[in-house]
């Protein structure tokens, strides 16, 4: 669900929680005026070739600016919402919008619509047609002109409370920063993963690492008033989903970042929370130590089970930084990284330690349940290995069906390195099969997934 800050504080709560009242309220009031986030509409719009283009345009402007919200259903008189007009809220007026929107932008833009029922007649009120702002711009507007736009360079963008065209320049210089975002964002998750990396040099067991990048960087202010609140909240923080108990004992200040941690140990999470929304976190892994004959390790192991629930927990802990704290929104890069020990990382390649013990041989078997030995699916070993993702903050932070599929897709990637084609844990479509998470978790995972409708 797309979230816009200013926009929220204005109406009292998010965008897909407001009632009726809340928005009818809006009328005769100034701050509530048409703004570069902010457009309202008496009417659906026509669906002829002129109202075509302009919802089109309308949406596109918000999404090649700072995104936005337009509320259907709501007279303006010189920007400022002046009378209520109930629209219809029938699906067949949603799926006119939907298809427009797919036909005539280019690339295609994500939007939420939202039905806001007045409670005194039902099937009509307001419609919110919420766009974020969209890395993927700048966006064109496809539908035939049908005005005096027909020689412009159909790329529209909000500019105050009025839709300005793009220029030939405009367009150039938006399309480099597209590219250029793209390639700083791989930078950046390169860069927050290697600095919690060094930290956890030492470490010689294998430790899943996620790490998330949102699209747009939000800003989370640390001062003393607030960093007792980021304390209070991390410290009542569960991350392990389904297990209560287990929380951070220890939050402190690094640069530009909160810096968590459950404790001193070789065994605990640590996850670093920076300003910008950045987050990063790793968990060592549940698995088995086996040893020869002169009680030397010689073997990890972890069940999928084991890879794949840490993973689940990680992605919302991430999310939900990024999200609450730095105010970010939409997309994000998320990726995860597997390794037998923190030597094996790429970024330890140029450290020389010859104090440090060897790296020992790390796979990912399912365990033979009448034997309790691993069953090893191939017999190879992976001492790294990677995956990523595109994912939506919201679906991630607020545990919905979207988390599950994120997770799939990275897990099933990050488990190829082992042999897995997939991990049979979590469909692609978000479907979860609990019994086949580890002994560690199974029960876990479907307490959680009970109590979030999700099973």
């Amino acid at each position: 669900m797309t979230r816009l800050g200013r926009l929220e504080r204005l109406l009292g709560g998010r965008l897909d929680e407001l009632n009726y009242r809340s928005i009818a309220d809006l009328v005769d009031t100034p701050e509530a005026a048409e703004s570069e986030d902010l457009d309202y509409k008496r009417d659906h719009y026509r669906k002829d070739d002129c109202g075509r283009e302009e919802l089109a345009k309308d949406i596109a402007s918000f999404a090649n600016r700072s995104g936005g919200l337009l509320v259907l259903g709501m007279a303006e008189n010189k920007g400022v919402p002046s009378k209520v007009f109930d629209v219809d809220l029938d699906d067949a007026h949603l799926r006119h919008i939907r298809q427009v929107i797919a036909a005539s932008t280019a690339p295609p833009i994500p939007y939420d619509a939202i039905p806001v029922h007045n409670p005194d007649a039902p099937g009509t009120g307001f419609l919110l047609l919420a766009v974020p702002r969209s890395p993927a711009g700048p966006h064109a507007v496809t539908a035939p002109p049908t005005g005096r736009t027909q020689t412009a360079l159909r790329y529209p963008r909000r500019g105050g409370s009025r839709t300005e065209w793009l220029t030939e320049t405009d367009v150039a210089t938006a399309y480099r920063a597209r590219f250029t975002a793209a390639s700083e964002r791989d930078q950046r998750l390169a860069d927050v993963e290697a600095e919690l990396v060094d930290a956890l040099a030492t470490r010689t067991t294998p430790q899943l690492i996620v790490t998330l990048i949102p699209e747009q960087a939000g800003d989370m202010v640390i001062d003393s008033e607030r960093f007792a609140r980021y304390e209070q909240e991390l410290q009542a923080t569960q991350l392990r989903l389904g297990q209560p108990g287990a929380t951070f004992g220890q939050i402190t200040v690094g640069p530009r970042r909160l810096i968590v941690s459950e404790g001193n140990g070789r065994y605990s999470a640590r996850a670093e929370l920076h300003r910008d929304g950045s987050a990063t976190i790793a968990v060592p892994l549940n698995g088995r130590i086996w040893v020869d004959d002169y009680e030397e390790a010689e073997l990890h192991t972890a069940e999928p089970g084991d890879v794949v629930y840490p993973l689940l927990c990680a992605l919302p802990f991430l999310a939900t930084h990024a999200r609450d704290r730095a105010a970010a929104n939409g997309l994000a890069h998320a990726s995860a990284t597997l390794v037998a020990d923190m030597a094996t990382h790429p970024t330890q390649a140029r450290v020389f330690d010859p104090e440090r013990p060897d790296t020992v041989p790390f796979r990912v078997d399912r365990i033979d349940p009448t034997t309790g030995r691993p069953r090893p699916f191939t017999l190879g070993f992976s001492p790294y290995a990677t995956a990523d993702a595109g994912v939506l903050l919201d679906d991630l932070a607020d545990c919905e069906r979207g988390l599950l599929q994120a997770t799939a897709v990275l897990a099933d990637e990050l488990l190829q390195a082992y042999g897995y084609p997939e991990t049979g844990l979590i469909t692609r479509s978000g479907e979860l099969n609990p019994a086949a998470f580890s002994q560690h978790n199974t029960g876990a995972v479907a307490q959680w997934a009970q109590q979030r409708g999700l099973l």
